[in-house]
């Protein structure tokens, strides 16, 4: 190995951390340590732990620095600090999960029904007001199954009010007996508050009672021959051991308890997280990421990005494969949540780890199995596109407007052929007026190019839905950004041409626009690089989408609360002026011309709006 550059020349035997540089003082990694001069003098040592061989410090680092603090938990606080202010290639940088699947048991509607929710804590039975939360759950799969079980054997309604309220029928869920039919009053409310007694008990995981009669049920229809009956009361008995046995391994006890698998080959690294509350499997989430440190360091990291900086509350109890790095500072900082760390060498606790790690080295094969199939196609689009290098990292832009009003656009980013979240943006267009597509185009490419340059984050290839006017827009928008070295193509739709008569003529293929070439290619129906051109696009479709039905809801909802505008008024002036922008800058004349809007009135839904008033005079 060769000698590292960097000298331990005045460095303390004192808790800190320490910044490890290359020749332009850009920081590579951020590490913590109770005593920074053995933590160091241990990165020198030939056939000491082991840490000397990582490849980065002898290839990259050329200077270190270091920051002594008071106690070993300032150490790790600073150390969560610096890492996000650097963003350091690498250490570990855990994207933390957007929010937990749940479910919740709202008790302030007449006859409440569960809702597939998303929330923020992952505490299960959770009181928030008068709604009560059921979860967290590993996935919406594991959720919907949950629901389809517990409706089973506790009809209770699914759905919303505004179907409620207007029926005047059972639905077919009622006839199959998966809905008591409260829309009809089939049930009284009495009933219907006993099945939301029993559905909380249920999810609370106390089943003794209702399986028991479960059972006598079946038994008693077997005994009276009514066989039919009997299976009916058995499959109950099975979905409703389902719904709360949960998944995976199931502990002896009720400790809350995350395991962490481990799995790595290369530079690439796995950790699947199971996290067990109340007795039963709640969570189920995999991470990845790339770094070159060992097993022990690794951990060490994971650990910090996952629970350090209150992120996310940690367990009574943490199931690791091997002893972390520092593991008594680690332990220390978390000792005020009272987190006790094990590695197990045998019973439940190596029963559950054996399932984690299962879990994380068949995540890492299908990562593998998708990087090797998407490198193949990376390469094909670099053979189409006459690019020197198959693209790593994909964007692709896409605007969504409604009526020319209220335009956003979105980023998606693709790397080595697989979506990273970590990489989509939204933009809300800004500069532009009314529904100008390529302007908006123009404008949202440009933004995002300027920051990638500032940030070193440039993609390799930018996909533009659209054609050659679209990718006009953005190939300005990058010389504007001086972002020459990437490439752009349009990817236009396939689409249908017809003769005179209406008679369908010819159908157009999804076709690349080139800068630069007059015709587009076209790609063959069923290619793999038409699938991942067409993956990409409809993602970032998705995504703007997405995000300008959430812009349009807030919009709108600026006239819920006007005094004397309910849904019929809102609709009539909506459908005359277009939208609220349209509304609000309408006249005090113009919004009285409209059935049942009077003078007074409009001149109130102006002040709501911040109209214009100008009464005609």
């Amino acid at each position: 190995m060769t000698e590292p550059a960097w000298t331990m020349d005045g460095v303390p035997r004192r808790p800190g951390v320490y910044l490890f540089r290359d020749a332009g003082g850009k920081v590579l990694y951020v590490g913590k340590a109770r005593d920074l001069r053995a933590r160091l003098s241990s990165y020198r040592r030939p056939g000491g732990d082991g840490r000397f061989s990582i490849p980065f410090l002898a290839r990259d680092a050329r200077d270190v620095e270091t920051i002594v603090t008071r106690t070993e938990s300032e150490a790790l606080l600073l150390e969560d600090a610096l890492i996000k202010q650097h963003k350091p290639p690498h250490n570990v940088r855990l994207k933390d999960d957007k929010s937990f699947l749940m479910l919740r048991l709202d008790t302030a509607e007449r006859f409440p029904r569960l809702k597939f929710v998303r929330a923020h804590s992952p505490k299960h039975g959770k009181q928030e007001g008068r709604s009560r939360f059921f979860g967290p759950y590993a996935s919406a799969r594991a959720v919907r199954a949950t629901l389809s079980d517990l409706h089973r054997v506790v009809p209770l309604r699914d759905c919303p009010d505004s179907v409620m309220n207007h029926r005047s029928r059972p639905c077919l869920k009622h006839q199959i007996g998966q809905c008591s039919a409260p829309c009809v009053d089939l049930i009284s409310a009495t009933d219907y508050e006993e099945l939301v007694q029993r559905a909380t008990r249920i999810l609370s995981g106390d089943i003794r009672e209702l399986e028991e009669d479960l059972e006598a049920r079946m038994q008693r229809a077997a005994e009276e021959l009514e066989y039919e009956r009997a299976a009916q009361w058995r499959d109950r008995l099975k979905a409703l051991r389902r719904t709360v046995e949960g998944q995976g391994v199931k502990p002896r006890d009720r400790v809350a308890r995350d395991v962490l698998g481990l799995a790595r080959r290369g530079d690439t690294a796995v950790v699947h997280r199971l996290a067990f509350r109340d007795g039963r499997l709640a969570e189920s989430r995999t991470h990845r990421f790339r770094s070159e440190l060992p097993d022990e360091e690794l951990l060490h990291s994971v650990l910090t990005a996952l629970y350090g900086g209150g992120r996310r509350a940690a367990p009574d109890e943490l199931v690791l494969p091997c002893e972390p790095a520092d593991g008594e500072l680690l332990e220390g900082a978390l000792s005020e949540a009272g987190v006790k760390l094990v590695v197990p060498g045998g019973g439940d606790r190596l029963k559950m780890l054996d399932v984690a790690g299962e879990n994380a080295r068949e995540a890492l094969t299908k990562f593998e199995r998708e990087t090797a199939d998407g490198e193949a196609v990376l390469e094909d689009v670099a053979a189409l596109l006459d690019l020197d290098e198959p693209p790593e990292v994909i964007d692709c832009f896409d605007v969504s407007n409604f009526q020319g009003s209220h335009v956003v656009a979105s980023r998606v980013r693709f790397r080595r052929g697989i979506a990273d979240r970590s990489g989509y943006r939204r933009f809300k267009v800004r500069g532009v007026e009314g529904q100008d597509d390529f302007a908006s185009m123009r404008e949202v490419v440009g933004r995002s190019l300027r920051r990638g340059a500032k940030e070193d984050d440039l993609p390799d290839l930018v996909v533009i839905d659209g054609g050659r006017a679209q990718l006009d827009s953005a190939l300005s928008a990058r010389e504007e950004a001086g972002a020459w070295s990437v490439a752009m193509v349009g990817l236009a739709k396939a689409r249908a041409e017809r003769s005179v008569k209406g008679k369908r003529k010819a159908r157009s293929e999804e076709r690349l626009v080139l800068p630069d070439v007059e015709s587009p290619i076209e790609l063959p129906r069923h290619s793999a690089v038409r699938l991942l051109f067409e993956r990409i696009r409809d993602e970032a479709h998705r995504f703007a989408i997405t995000y300008h039905r959430k812009e349009r809801g807030r919009i709108r909802s600026r006239m819920d609360g006007i005094p004397g505008v309910g849904p019929a008024k809102r609709k009539a002036l909506i459908q005359r002026f277009g939208s609220v922008a349209g509304v609000s800058e309408a006249s005090v004349e113009e919004l009285a011309s409209v059935p049942g809007i009077s003078g007074a009135l409009a001149k109130t839904i102006l002040d709501h709006l911040g109209g214009r008033d100008d009464a005609a005079s």
